[in-house]
């Protein structure tokens, strides 16, 4: 089960939709060569069934709209509803709803408890613009709660420039679909904030800024240095290597296929 009809599922291979839209955007180009192949039908596409997270999300969706009706006295309609971007119809979202107060799309997410708002924002960033075009609103409300005891809701708005990024890289993506070749490096932004930053502030006078200052600038070196050499590291153990050691650390695989490098303690 992932929340969509079979329908639904099979449409999505004949167009870009919101979660593509945030593979599209993240920067990681396997990941996007992966969504060429499932689009192209060269493989199929993930079975979200026994995710967890993505369960949660998809068993909570209706209390998420319950809930922001009671905190927001907003009414969330038309849930459900397939929109396609004006001119670009291969452009395709199923809509968690509209609010029509406030002339928006709604957007319900239930992340872990640990999780920051503004970097699940962040994250799904690209999701909500995509939906934004295709619905053709300026606004979307992102309704989000945070493990089972803290609950937020907010608006973003469209930020043109995020947006004509976004459809740059979904328009060039579908030509390497349409014309059966693999897509090469897609630009990435970042993706614009909640909250608008519009203050400087000298830290002089901050201890802790200090100390930390100090710090960074003694171990930036290093750690890129360290960053090159566990991705060197991992590009050296073979797809079908469990574990890989020698010289003091090891590169433990996980199930799902990640590699783990730490020290080994003597």
């Amino acid at each position: 089960m992932s929340g969509l009809t079979a329908e639904q599922i099979a449409k999505r291979r004949h167009s870009i939709g919101g979660s593509d839209a945030n593979i599209l955007m993240s920067g990681n180009q396997d990941a996007i060569h992966g969504l060429w192949e499932i689009k192209t039908g060269r493989a199929e596409g993930v079975d979200l069934s026994e995710v967890l997270p993505v369960q949660m999300g998809i068993v909570t969706e209706e209390l998420n709209r319950r809930w922001y009706r009671l905190k927001s006295g907003n009414e969330v309609t038309a849930v459900g509803r397939e929109c396609a971007a004006e001119g670009f119809d291969f452009l395709t979202c199923t809509l968690d709803g509209l609010v029509k107060a406030e002339d928006a799309i709604f957007e319900a997410k239930h992340v872990n408890a640990f999780s920051n708002i503004d970097e699940t924002a962040q994250k799904y960033m690209p999701q909500l613009h995509h939906n934004m075009m295709c619905a053709g609103v300026q606004t979307a409300v992102l309704s989000v709660f945070v493990g089972t005891l803290k609950y937020e809701y907010f608006s973003v708005k469209l930020d043109p420039f995020y947006a004509a990024t976004l459809l740059e890289n979904e328009t060039a993506f579908w030509s390497h679909v349409k014309a059966d070749t693999p897509p090469g490096d897609l630009p990435t932004v970042a993706a614009p904030g909640t909250k608008p930053a519009v203050r400087r502030v000298d830290m002089k006078t901050s201890n802790a800024w200090a100390s930390n200052a100090g710090i960074w600038r003694a171990s930036k070196d290093i750690a890129k240095k360290f960053e090159t050499a566990t991705k060197e590291l991992k590009a050296l153990v073979e797809e079908d290597v469990a574990e890989a050691y020698g010289h003091g650390i090891t590169a433990k695989r996980a199930k799902n296929g990640n590699l783990t490098i730490t020290e080994i303690k003597l």
